[in-house]
């Protein structure tokens, strides 16, 4: 199991003084919409000049029409990434259009599909898809694994029943990890490190528990010191 910390700080000079404060681990980091919005692809650059072995996951979740999907992906790719995400229910053509695009590439990121958002509960999930959330999950990373791609993006508790239902090398990537039973706040479908390892989940996203600790690399320390 590999840890991945999102970079969700205020500001630019926040995340760059995280990422200093974390050079010395070989870990994910997670560059979501805000930190991409507001500071683009130099972000990214200054981050692989920290620790050049920083593997970063580009959390921009798309969801489009399959060419312009396809586009994205493809100047994604431009980019030293190492990893990026789309969403599932964008449809199995859309998934199958990426990676079409993404093949002759002789390196390409690792492209996952996020299945359920961990934000949702069970029924916030129902009213919108009409259906349980076992039940989608199963059906988006079941088309994501046909399509061709890496993983998909799930709560710890769906990742038993999509390695079952695709494969061990299928990853799983969780976000909503607390590690050590700190508050859920804005997600819902939270775990811990014990239940993660239990339910063979390939990598974790920590936030919170890791940025808002006192010390955060004694944070993360512990954290792999568990997994």
């Amino acid at each position: 199991m590999q840890l991945c910390v999102a970079l969700d700080l205020p500001s630019l000079k926040e995340n760059l003084k995280l990422a200093e404060e974390l050079k010395e681990f070989d870990i994910w980091l997670k560059v979501g919409f805000r930190s991409y919005i507001r500071d683009g692809r130099e972000f990214i650059k200054a981050l692989k000049q920290i620790n050049p072995s920083f593997k970063i996951f580009l959390d921009l979740k798309l969801y489009d029409i399959p060419n312009t999907m396809a586009d994205a992906a493809e100047e994604i790719a431009k980019m030293d990434v190492d990893m990026f995400n789309i969403h599932a229910s964008a449809g199995k053509r859309a998934m199958q259009e990426v990676m079409k695009r993404l093949e002759p590439l002789k390196k390409r990121p690792l492209v996952l599909a996020v299945t359920a958002l961990t934000s949702f509960d069970y029924h916030t999930f129902k009213e919108i898809y009409g259906a349980e959330i076992e039940e989608k999950a199963k059906q988006f990373a079941l088309q994501s694994y046909q399509a061709g791609l890496d993983g998909v993006v799930c709560s710890v508790y769906e990742s038993p029943m999509i390695k079952h239902e695709t494969g061990s090398s299928f990853i799983t990537l969780t976000p909503g990890i607390r590690p050590f039973g700190e508050s859920g706040d804005d997600q819902k479908r939270v775990a811990d490190i014990k239940t993660a390892k239990e339910y063979n989940v390939d990598i974790i996203v920590v936030g919170r528990p890791v940025y808002k600790a006192e010390n955060p690399a004694k944070a993360v320390k512990k954290i792999l010191h568990n997994i």
